[in-house]
């Protein structure tokens, strides 16, 4: 069994949604975990955790799209998360290799998504491009001013440093398609030096999917590419790794159950 942390399946069409997530079953990922960009996408988010037992989500701005409308506040994040089904907030975090959004809009939206996961008792999903100094200090200075919150730090394809000091904060870090790519030997040496409680995986779907599908669409079943990817690097059995990743993923995203235990919920 897999879970697939972190894709985005209402960027699929609607009359294509149903055949990806059999795809994903057939693959053995039990659940996924669909990811907020935008507000105004919250509801479709929403409406993919009602439709699919096996679906759950999140709600929050992705750093590319926060200079777009102006940012929420903390309490209407924490309301849009009231539904059952929404296991945590964003994505949020710091891009600075795009630049699609101006820096401190950016980092005020961050803090705002913190605020709004510490609110909630919901972990915070963390996206992390070319900003490793700024992520750092923001989770520092929000966890020293306000107190501890849950965190991943999703698709990781940043640098030693923020890893290990997100860990000593108590912080996850899931692995995408990037683990199986050619270049990617750093990111492998983290993936196997971490703590293996604090190890998930994920597609990013549609985007990133691994080797052997480089170039192609990702969808949410190639996880289990990654995963036989990740369990190389470490040294485990694929049975070892499906039941450390679950297990890690589940204890983030406490609010999530596996299917069976859902229905009997």
């Amino acid at each position: 069994m897999l879970i697939d942390s972190h894709c985005h399946l209402d960027y699929f069409r609607d009359d294509e949604v149903e055949a990806v997530v059999g795809r994903a079953a057939s693959a053995g990922v039990a659940v996924l975990v669909t990811i907020g960009t935008r507000i105004a996408q919250a509801d479709s988010v929403k409406r993919l955790c009602e439709r699919f037992a096996n679906v759950w989500g999140s709600v929050g701005i992705h750093p590319h799209h926060a200079g777009e409308a102006p940012l929420p506040e903390v309490a209407e994040l924490v309301a849009l998360a009231r539904h059952p089904k929404i296991v945590g907030i964003g994505e949020s975090g710091l891009d600075y290799f795009y630049n699609k959004s101006p820096h401190d809009i950016q980092q005020e939206g961050f803090r705002r998504h913190i605020r709004a996961a510490r609110a909630a008792a919901l972990p915070l999903v963390i996206h992390a491009r070319q900003a490793d100094g700024d992520i750092l200090k923001i989770l520092q200075e929000e966890w020293s001013d306000g107190g501890e919150f849950r965190f991943l730090l999703h698709c990781f394809s940043s640098g030693r440093a923020l890893a290990e000091a997100a860990v000593a904060m108590g912080g996850f870090v899931s692995f995408s398609g990037i683990l199986t790519f050619p270049k990617s030997d750093d990111i492998r040496a983290i993936a196997r030096d971490l703590p293996a409680d604090r190890l998930l995986v994920e597609t990013d779907a549609p985007y990133l999917a691994p080797v052997p599908f480089r170039g192609k669409r990702c969808e949410p079943a190639m996880v289990a590419h990654t995963a036989e990817w990740l369990a190389r690097v470490r040294g485990w059995t694929v049975a070892e790794t499906q039941r450390v990743t679950t297990a890690n993923c589940l204890k983030l995203f406490d609010r999530l159950r596996l299917p069976g235990a859902a229905a009997a919920a």
